[in-house]
């Protein structure tokens, strides 16, 4: 990372530019919700304010490092090897869009900054309530100037756990049969429907441990971040890295116990 900017420097440019995004994000929605498109499926919505978000992310950025490339949930951009050293930033300018379009206030914009493929900072800012999670690699990950430390639950039996649904309907199939048969296992399981935020309520001790198959980059950069920050494992399944096949968070006490879970019940397959 030589020649990089320090993670603290990297945190501040996210904070402003999140908190800008998530102000245009909020006062769009009566315009935005009117103009909604489909993506990967018919339930897969994006609105006029995810675009006009993420552009102004990326003209912000653009601006004030122009070296810089983004990786955005709209536009792509970013996917490209950059230069040892150069920042990447991760963006999802609203996590949480068929929350934003019905009016459920839960969703958010999610910034990460990356170098030489590592996630160095990171900030989730709900757009209704602007509750802020932020993190640096080793700095530990903060809500309003209080650490956070994840949950004290060590019994699989009494964890409550987050997790989510694709949009494929052959996925949501699968992903329902696997809750069939752990809910028995566990206390209860919340769908909340932003996996941004999800992450950082697992930073913060709210949920208990949290995974979902399908997520993307920016899906979890800057949450991954927060969490591992709070002392929690972010992991894949089988040795595997977080990503697409499977994204889990949990604290140490509970990781092992809900990853065999997910392993015996197939959590990774499906479509």
């Amino acid at each position: 990372m030589s020649g990089a900017p320090a993670p603290d420097e990297l945190l501040s440019i996210a904070i402003r530019v999140a908190r800008e995004a998530a102000a245009t994000a909020h006062r769009m929605r009566s315009e935005a919700i009117g103009d909604v498109q489909t993506k990967s499926t018919d339930t897969d919505v994006v609105t006029a304010a995810d675009k006009a978000v993420e552009r102004q992310v990326i003209e912000a950025l653009q601006a004030g490092r122009p070296g810089d490339t983004v990786l955005g949930e709209e536009y792509g951009g970013g996917a490209a090897p950059v230069e040892p050293g150069a920042v990447r930033w991760i963006l999802d300018p609203i996590d949480g869009t068929v929350n934003y379009l019905y009016g459920v206030p839960h969703y958010a914009v999610s910034l990460a900054a990356e170098v030489d493929g590592v996630v160095v900072a990171g900030v989730v800012r709900n757009i209704v309530t602007g509750d802020e999670w932020t993190a640096t690699r080793g700095g530990g990950a903060w809500r309003d100037g209080r650490r956070l430390t994840g949950s004290s639950e060590t019994e699989l039996g009494q964890t409550l756990v987050g997790t989510g649904f694709g949009y494929d309907s052959r996925r949501r199939d699968h992903q329902t049969a696997v809750l069939h048969r752990m809910i028995t296992r566990i206390r209860d399981i919340r769908r909340l429907g932003s996996a941004s935020l999800d992450l950082c309520f697992t930073a913060e001790g709210i949920l208990d441990a949290f995974f979902e198959k399908g997520l993307n980059h920016w899906d979890h950069a800057a949450g991954g971040l927060i969490a591992a920050e709070a002392g929690l494992l972010v992991t894949g399944l089988a040795g595997r890295e977080p990503g697409v096949d499977m994204v889990l968070v949990a604290p140490p006490a509970l990781h092992g116990p809900l990853h065999d879970l997910l392993v015996e019940l197939d959590a990774s397959g499906g479509a």
